[in-house]
């Protein structure tokens, strides 16, 4: 058995010069030189109903694990180590950042705390391995998927930044349905020197004209964000280029920004359902309803700028944007899923002790079922946390 940083130094050196496909493999490896006796890569698919094996040449039969009923699931759902009855195996969540990517299988006999510490690292290094190559491996992206995609949303997922940023004060964590055919919806947050960017864009209609819409009006907002512009600057070249280049569509939007060192947050709304904000575990109603701006895509802001809203948040305020194909769900029986319903499923999730992205994740899988696992609308749900460190 080789020294343990020298097995993970390797370990890196190795992945420079090597395809998606040769991963698991590399960390099957590194594991047997640490004294594993195996260590198998799983990865999250697009809807985080499963974890998919990465495929390995030595290797067959590995199976695909249930998120919800698994014990790998259940590492992957708490963000916490798990370990078989017998002790010899153990399931870690792989971690980049604060975005859930997957877990690691590891068994030993014996599997003592010193191995496991070492397995922790592991994990951590091949949750950055794999975010860094998926942007460029057909492989890692494929065993992600469980059907093809549309055209439409093959762009427009190219365009989305992870599902789950965050840092020691603030954490936001969005999803996106139907996850293969996504039409108009999009979401885009970040992190800059003073806080959180929010947007959450829904173009009218379901079809690759409103995807390219909303492609484009993601690429405004970043494009103006980028150079400095602020909250009224970035909707204005919205609804600029949506005037001058996609001339039958109009777009609703919310775009926010929250100052992580006194919480405050300032917001437009064009057209879209106002934020909730949930505080305490209850919704406090209306408290970030405003009358909104018109939707982007008349051109009328040119002249008449819109209106930024302020609120002041306490520690711990979640916001939560959505998009109106989460309200306006309806089930085969005609019951629509409503904002009570979706405010009540992210407050049950948070007195259960769920963070913001197992939060969301229910929320979602409740959406798939209440209308039959048929969704007929885009569905978009961004849900941020202002949760100050002491200073």
């Amino acid at each position: 058995m080789s020294t343990y940083e020298g097995v993970l130094a390797e370990m890196l050196a190795r992945s420079h010069l090597l395809s998606g496909r040769q991963l698991a493999g590399l960390v099957s490896d590194a594991g047997r030189r640490l004294g594993l006796q195996e260590a198998v890569t799983y990865v999250t698919d697009l809807q985080q109903i499963r974890l998919v094996p990465l495929p390995r040449s030595d290797a067959a039969g590995q199976r695909t694990l249930d998120v919800d009923t698994s014990l790998a699931g259940l590492a992957y759902r708490t963000q916490t180590v798990q370990r078989s009855r017998d002790g010899g195996t153990a399931w870690l969540p792989m971690i980049d950042g604060v975005e859930r990517v997957g877990v690691l299988m590891v068994t030993a006999s014996p599997l003592d705390d010193v191995l496991l510490g070492r397995c922790e690292t592991l994990a951590g290094v091949v949750a950055l391995l794999v975010g860094s190559m998926s942007s460029h491996s057909e492989v890692l992206v494929e065993s992600e998927r469980s059907r093809a995609m549309t055209v439409q949303a093959e762009l427009l997922w190219a365009f989305l930044p992870p599902r789950t940023i965050g840092t020691a004060d603030v954490t936001s964590s969005a999803v996106l349905e139907p996850a293969y055919d996504i039409g108009g919806d999009t979401f885009d947050h970040t992190l800059d020197d003073s806080g959180l960017h929010l947007t959450v864009i829904d173009s009218m209609g379901h079809d690759l004209a409103s995807g390219g819409a909303s492609a484009a009006g993601l690429a405004a907002c970043r494009a103006t964000r980028r150079a400095g512009g602020s909250l009224t600057d970035i909707v204005t070249a919205i609804d600029r280029i949506l005037d001058e280049w996609f001339t039958d569509r109009l777009m609703t939007a919310v775009v926010a920004h929250l100052d992580t060192s006194d919480g405050r947050l300032t917001w437009i709304n064009c057209g879209h359902p106002p934020p909730l904000l949930i505080r305490h575990g209850r919704v406090l109603p209306r408290v970030l309803a405003r009358e909104p701006d018109l939707p982007l895509g008349w051109g009328f802001l040119a002249e008449t700028p819109p209106t930024e809203h302020t609120e002041r948040l306490q520690p711990g305020d979640r916001i939560l944007l959505y998009s109106d194909g989460v309200t306006e769900a309806r089930s085969p029986q005609g019951d629509l899923y409503g904002e009570d319903r979706l405010a009540d499923t992210v407050i049950r999730a948070t007195a259960a002790g769920d963070r913001a992205p197992e939060a969301l994740r229910r929320l979602v899988q409740g959406l798939r079922s209440h209308q039959d696992h048929k969704l007929r609308d885009d569905a978009t749900i961004l849900l941020a946390e202002w949760h100050p460190s002491s200073r």
